[in-house]
C-alpha cells in the first residue's frame, strides 16, 4: 500500500528539484527524505527520480506522477485550510457592494444584528448605482440584481424580486391608463438603462399568454429610488419593485397598471470574485442574508 507520507515528501522534491530543499521546507532530515523516496519507488516497482553527487531529475515515470500528484496535495491543503477556517470565528475586514436601494431598504437594517452576532468584523459598506469590479475595488461579496455578466465571478441565488408597472394617478389622469401590454409604446416610459444601450424587452405574463413589448424610455435612470420618485411624482410608467410600490397602492399613491399582467421578477444574486473557498466573514454574511430571507423583500423560488 502506497504511504500517502512518501507521496507528499516526493511532491516537496520534485516541486523543489532537491532533495535538501524539499527537507528543509518539511523540517526532516536529508536523510528521511531520501529513504520516504526509495521506499516510494519499491512500493511501485518503478524509478522516479534520477541522482547523482550533483544533481537530479525526474524519470518519465517521476514527471507523470508529480502532473498527477501535485494537484492533489495541493487540494488537500486547501481542504484543510477550509476545515481549520470553518472552526475560527469570522473575523477582520469584510467589504460589500450593493445597489442604493437594497443597502437603504434592507442592509441598512439588517446589519446592526450581523455586527452584534460577529463583533470582530469590520464592515466596509459601499452602495453604488452601477456594477463595480470586484476584483479591482477589492469587494469580497456584492449584491447583484439579474443574470451574471461576467462568467469569471461565481454566485450564489437568494431568490426573486418581484416587481410591477405602477404610475401616478395624475399620470393616468392626463394620459389614460393602457388596458393591453401594446398600448405602453403610447405612454412615457421610465426605465433603468441597459447594459449595451438598447430598449429594453419587458417580458409581461397573462393568463394563457406571454408576450414581450420593447420599452423606449423617455426618461432613463440609474438608480432605483430615484425611478420610484420620478414615478410617484407623474413623470410616466415604470416597473418598481413590490416592496417600494405596494404600500403607495394601498394608499393611492400609485396605481398598479395592467394588473391582470405580471412582470417577470428579477433574481438577487450573491456574487463572489473568486472560486477559492471563501474566508469566514464571507461565509457568515452569506448565509445570514438567507437567514433574513422571511423578512426581506425577495422570495425563494418555486
Amino acid at each position: 500500500m502506497i504511504d500517502m507520507n512518501h507521496l507528499r515528501i516526493f511532491e516537496r522534491v520534485a516541486t523543489r528539484g532537491s532533495f535538501s530543499k524539499a527537507a528543509r521546507d518539511l523540517g526532516l532530515p536529508r536523510s528521511n527524505v531520501s529513504r520516504a523516496i526509495l521506499k516510494l519507488e519499491e512500493s511501485l516497482g518503478v524509478r522516479l527520480i534520477e541522482r547523482t553527487t550533483r544533481q537530479m531529475r525526474l524519470t518519465s515515470a517521476g514527471q507523470v506522477l508529480q502532473l498527477r500528484v501535485a494537484p492533489a496535495m495541493s487540494g488537500a491543503a486547501d481542504a484543510v485550510k477550509y476545515v481549520q477556517e470553518m472552526a475560527a470565528a469570522p473575523a477582520g475586514p469584510l467589504r460589500i457592494s450593493a445597489g442604493i436601494g437594497l443597502g437603504i431598504n434592507v442592509l441598512g437594517d439588517a446589519l446592526p444584528r450581523f455586527l452584534d452576532r460577529y463583533p470582530d468584523i469590520r464592515l466596509d459598506l459601499h452602495l453604488e448605482s452601477k456594477l463595480v469590479d470586484l476584483l479591482a475595488e477589492d469587494i469580497d461579496v456584492a449584491l447583484r440584481f439579474g443574470a451574471l455578466q461576467d462568467s469569471s465571478l461565481i454566485s450564489r441565488r437568494l431568490g426573486v424580486l418581484p416587481r410591477m408597472l405602477c404610475a401616478a394617478p395624475s399620470y393616468l389622469a392626463a394620459r389614460g391608463s393602457p388596458t393591453r401590454p401594446e398600448d405602453l409604446a403610447r405612454h412615457r416610459i421610465v426605465d433603468m438603462p441597459t447594459p449595451d444601450g438598447r430598449p429594453r424587452s419587458l417580458r409581461l405574463s397573462g393568463a394563457d399568454e406571454l408576450v414581450s413589448v420593447n420599452l423606449t424610455p423617455t426618461v432613463t435612470v440609474d438608480e432605483v429610488l430615484t425611478l420610484h420618485r420620478l414615478v410617484r411624482g407623474g413623470a410616466g410608467i415604470g416597473v418598481i419593485s413590490c416592496y417600494l410600490c405596494e404600500p403607495e397602492i394601498e394608499s393611492g399613491q400609485l396605481v398598479h397598471v395592467l394588473p391582470e399582467w405580471s412582470v417577470s421578477a428579477v433574481p438577487l444574486l450573491l456574487v463572489f470574485p473568486s472560486r477559492r473557498d471563501l474566508a469566514p466573514a464571507v461565509r457568515a454574511f452569506a448565509d445570514f442574508m438567507v437567514e433574513i430571507e422571511a423578512e426581506a423583500p425577495w422570495r425563494r423560488e418555486g
